[in-house]
């Protein structure tokens, strides 16, 4: 009988190997970014329909009340006052009174709004985190927003939200001495007791900044303002040109130029990254925002600032011209 002949296997040189994981190296470079890119892409379009979704609720929520949600409620005769901003209780904010407009009605319900917002009763369902208020491309997604006085003492915890609200271009919690009716200052829809009605949008819904995004510089909340909080940013070596600001700027933010800042205009992440602006993910190239029309537009960084000033305007009669 004749037994077949054994053939040996082919192996791969040393070369070979070399070649072929120098291949998959040079593969896996260029994967890697494309694969960024989509996931940035993703987080882009799922931080725009969290936005859609806002502009959906403050409509329902101007149909029911006939305004919209006030920027956050206070009670200045109320004890326990913060002498330098006049914030009071119960410090409830636009996000709280959204809740039942995005499909959150069961946490709205677990809230005593007749109590403060710190108050200990509400302290489990304040943590409660929101997905429509959370950006998945922010790098400070973990935990809840801890608040604490200038003394660093903790004053509550409450759920994050990467999104803040257009009190318009001043800034009515650093006036001093301190405001207690923001009405003759705020510019914009959302202030402390705002009351705003389409109606009192004079320059028109499609050109008034409502809500924007907030991430990175510092921690927001949808949950509420505690009197005698500061929101401070969270790494000062990296944003050296912003300090700490009151306790509006948890759920607020201004466009500038303010009347202690005459002049100065920060766009969606522009360099001064202060922590009353909005700063999104994406920085220097811009940041998402909702209009009061319910559009969502990118604004650039690069944007003249006299029409992001104007956008963020609703009764001046700044109407901004040309792209943007």
């Amino acid at each position: 009988m004749k037994h077949a002949r054994s053939r040996s296997r082919p192996a791969f040189t040393l070369i070979e190997l070399l070649v072929v994981i120098a291949i998959i190296g040079a593969l896996v470079g260029l994967l890697v970014p494309a694969v960024q890119k989509v996931r940035e892409a993703a987080a882009r379009l799922q931080s725009q329909n969290n936005l859609r979704q806002m502009g959906i609720a403050f409509h329902h929520y101007h149909d029911t009340t006939k305004f919209f949600p006030p920027g956050y409620v206070s009670d200045s005769t109320s004890a326990g006052v913060d002498p330098s901003t006049l914030d009071g209780p119960p410090g409830w904010a636009w996000g709280t009174f959204l809740l039942p407009y995005i499909e959150q009605n069961n946490l709205y319900r677990q809230l005593r709004l007749d109590l403060p917002c710190w108050d200990p009763v509400n302290a489990v369902a304040v943590k409660t985190e929101v997905s429509v208020f959370i950006n998945p491309a922010a790098p400070n997604l973990v935990g809840p927003t801890v608040v604490k006085d200038a003394s660093g003492n903790v004053l509550a915890e409450f759920a994050r939200s990467h999104y803040v609200a257009n009190v318009g271009q001043d800034e009515p919690w650093g006036h001093t001495p301190a405001l207690d009716d923001w009405t003759p200052v705020a510019s914009g829809p959302f202030f402390r007791n705002s009351r705003t009605k389409t109606a009192t949008i004079t320059d028109g819904l499609s050109n008034t900044v409502f809500v924007g995004e907030h991430t990175s510089v510092s921690d927001k909340t949808w949950v509420g303002v505690v009197p005698g909080a500061d929101c401070c940013p969270n790494n000062p070596a990296m944003y050296p040109f912003t300090t700490c600001d009151k306790a509006a700027t948890l759920v607020l933010c201004h466009s500038g130029p303010a009347a202690s800042e005459p002049g100065i205009v920060h766009a969606p992440s522009f360099p001064t990254c202060h922590v009353c602006q909005m700063y999104a993910p994406w920085s220097p190239s811009g940041g998402n925002v909702l209009f009061g029309d319910g559009s969502v537009r990118f604004i650039s960084t690069t944007i003249n600032l006299n029409t992001w000033a104007a956008l963020s305007s609703m009764n001046l009669g700044d109407i901004p011209g040309g792209d943007y």
